[in-house]
């Protein structure tokens, strides 16, 4: 690249990272609000709340990228024309296509990340928020147990302690546990243990009795123990064996998926579709650049208009991406619409292309802007009437 193509690399790029970092602050903060209960409910740190928001970020990202290069281009090519660069490049020789190239390059590079992103990081750090929630929840008798307060670890699972001893031992315990519609447990024993193995979590209670109510009897089961383990596991998920989700799944995992796995037997339709948004994300950012620069990287001089321009940018972009989440919506139950998508972002490549090497300008119709300029005299006028006595 040349001195010029640096300096307009350098400047989108810087532009974009700015944007991006913005845009997914913003965006993040308010999907972290969602996950406060990991401090307030579950008894998790500052850190560990911290930790699992932030691993959203990746995916936050994917969607960000193609609109931060948009607002990156625009900044960039608004920045050049008020300083009238673009007007003395293209008396210099330079043609619209050319001075696409710095814009071209800058594009590469967000694809490439974006494309690394969709491919590994996201559905790793998605992954890993997967992992760590099942961890916080295996160990959710150590941390969410309050002394004098009843935790209601489930809808159907209440837990209640007196007390914590020293040696980790819990004091004075209570359980209510109705997840099985078929009977009731309540349990009360003085003492208890956590106890945590390859089998999975245990609450070991020590020194209790044990209440069952059957549906379809009169008397309930009452039971007197000397220790008594109540397994946990089925609530716990035992912080191990985590199934993942579709948008969990590495990029290799969509194209070959294990026939065997029960979820692409029942949800094939999302694999699809999820493959496919894989694939183009890292297009948007192509379809982003050529059609904000078909309709901003034409010279003008500084007494033409820009606003159509920029108008016309935005909804060719934001209408482009809006059509492209009803495809990908569609695509679930019905294949040709990611065929649809492809032809949409291709041709949205098209476009931005035929308009770049064409040189057309997008400006308002003469006439259009005759009539905006009389009926702005015509407003003026009327507020500069002198008031009457």
């Amino acid at each position: 690249m040349g001195s010029i193509d640096k300096y307009i690399f350098r400047t989108t790029l810087a532009s974009f990272a700015l944007v991006l970092v913005s845009l997914t602050g913003v965006i993040w903060i308010t999907q972290a609000l969602r996950g406060i209960d990991l401090m307030t409910s579950q008894g998790q740190t500052i850190l560990t709340f911290l930790g699992i928001t932030s691993l959203v970020i990746p995916a936050l990202v994917l969607i960000i990228a193609p609109i931060a290069l948009m607002i990156a281009i625009s900044h960039t090519l608004n920045k050049l024309a008020t300083d009238s660069e673009i007007i003395v490049m293209n008396a210099a020789g330079f043609s619209p296509f050319r001075l696409f190239r710095p814009f071209f390059f800058a594009t590469c590079v967000v694809a490439v990340m974006v494309t690394f992103i969709g491919a590994y990081l996201a559905p790793d750090g998605l992954r890993r928020i997967k992992q760590w929630d099942a961890e916080i929840t295996a160990d959710v008798l150590t941390n969410i147990l309050q002394p004098g307060r009843f935790a209601q670890l489930d809808v159907n699972l209440t837990v209640r302690i007196r007390e914590r001893l020293p040696g980790g031992q819990l004091g004075g315990i209570f359980v209510d546990d109705r997840r099985d519609p078929k009977e009731r447990v309540t349990i009360i024993a003085d003492h208890g243990t956590v106890l945590k193995n390859e089998a999975g979590s245990y609450l070991v209670l020590e020194d209790g009795n044990l209440e069952r109510f059957e549906i379809g009897k009169r008397e309930p089961a009452l039971v007197a123990f000397a220790s008594y383990a109540f397994d946990m596991s089925k609530f716990s998920n035992q912080g191990r064996d985590v199934s993942l989700g579709i948008r969990e799944r590495y990029l290799w995992e969509l194209m070959w998926p294990s026939e065997d796995d029960p979820i692409y037997k029942q949800l094939g339709g999302q694999f699809r579709a999820e493959l496919h948004d894989r694939f183009m994300a890292p297009v948007y950012p192509f379809a982003f650049a050529a059609l904000t620069f078909a309709f901003l990287g034409a010279p003008r001089t500084t007494r033409q208009s820009r606003n159509l321009a920029i108008g016309g940018s935005i909804f060719a972009v934001f209408g482009l991406r809006m059509v492209g989440f009803a495809c990908s919506v569609m695509t679930v139950k019905n294949p040709l619409a990611a065929v649809v998508q492809y032809l949409m972002l291709f041709g949205g490549i098209g476009l931005g292309i035929w308009m770049i090497l064409g040189g057309i300008v997008v400006e308002p119709p003469a006439r259009l802007m005759e009539a905006i300029n009389k009926n702005n005299e015509r407003i003026a006028r009327f507020f500069r009437r002198p008031a009457t006595a």
